[in-house]
């Protein structure tokens, strides 16, 4: 079973997915199982947006609100339930259950809900984000947002956005290349320690439109070329790791505020562009004055 030209596969057997998919990377199997996942997961997701679901808490009083629901908890089961058929060997990092070690050296990495606070807000702005590692790099990811039915995928090197049913579009990220030119998102001016703030802020105030908001969903509007710039911070793997993909495939540059790779987590800068990224990089350099001189 192949995807043809970005296309999405029909629902495939598990049976199916095994044969295929053991201990190998074909870009188009991984899309099949990346559909098949995202297919999954999504029943639990939507289960109960826009419902008065119970929260938890996991952060606790002290670390502010870290808040998870069932939704989560269940989005995630289906995910792994599905893995550990298809590709059992792999090892799996989730965000709200152990990890599941492996030996083929592939690693999922999984937030079920990403954007949890929007999800219980009642916003659809969060998404599922399942990436795939191939000795520690990232190969593949995808983003789904079952109540608006949009999905973001890269595997093999092409990153692509379909809506509902409609066919598969191919996705770019903007020709903009000056910070006085580009929009820029981050979740939360929150995020950001003290240190991080000052740096972050030379950025915002270089850039020509700020905004916040939409977590990993912001990742996917600078793939699809309707943002410029993302710089973020205290990140978790499975935050950025299947996004990382797709902004490279659609032909962004994404790394951390050194210029390292950011699919691990921590710091995260993601723009349409090498020419506004090198920009933006240099804004974030330590000790550099608190009042951008770059004229954009």
């Amino acid at each position: 079973m192949h995807i043809v030209h970005g296309m999405p596969p029909p629902p495939a057997c598990v049976p199916c997915l095994r044969e295929m998919m053991a201990d190998r990377f074909d870009p188009e199997d991984i899309a099949t199982l990346l559909h098949a996942l995202a297919d999954a997961s999504a029943e639990a997701a939507l289960e109960h947006f826009r419902t008065r679901i119970d929260v938890a808490d996991k952060a606790g009083a002290e670390d502010g609100f870290d808040p998870v629901t069932e939704a989560d908890r269940n989005a995630e089961a289906a995910i792994r339930a599905l893995i550990a058929q298809a590709r059992p060997d792999d090892t799996v990092l989730g965000e709200e259950m152990a990890d599941t070690e492996g030996s083929s050296g592939f690693r999922w990495v999984i937030d079920p809900i990403d954007g949890t606070r929007a999800y219980i807000s009642g916003l659809p702005t969060w998404g599922t984000i399942i990436g795939l590692e191939r000795d520690g790099e990232a190969i593949a990811g995808m983003f789904n947002q079952p109540f608006t039915r949009e999905r973001y995928w890269a595997s093999g090197g092409r990153a692509w956005h379909m809506l509902g049913n409609g066919d598969p579009q191919a996705i770019r990220t903007s020709p903009v290349t000056a910070l006085a030119d580009a929009t820029l998102m981050t979740t939360s001016p929150r995020m950001f320690g003290a240190d991080d703030a000052a740096r972050y802020d030379r950025v915002e105030m270089a850039a020509r439109l700020a905004r916040y908001g939409c977590d990993g969903y912001a990742y996917c509007m600078l793939a699809a070329g309707h943002i410029d710039l993302i710089a973020e911070a205290d990140l978790m793997p499975y935050d950025i790791c299947g996004i990382v993909p797709i902004i490279e495939a659609a032909g962004g540059v994404i790394t951390d505020w050194e210029g390292g790779p950011a699919h691990g987590g921590g710091r995260a800068l993601a723009a349409a562009t090498a020419e506004l990224h090198a920009a933006a990089l240099a804004m974030l350099e330590r000790g550099r004055p608190p009042t951008p001189p770059y004229p954009g």
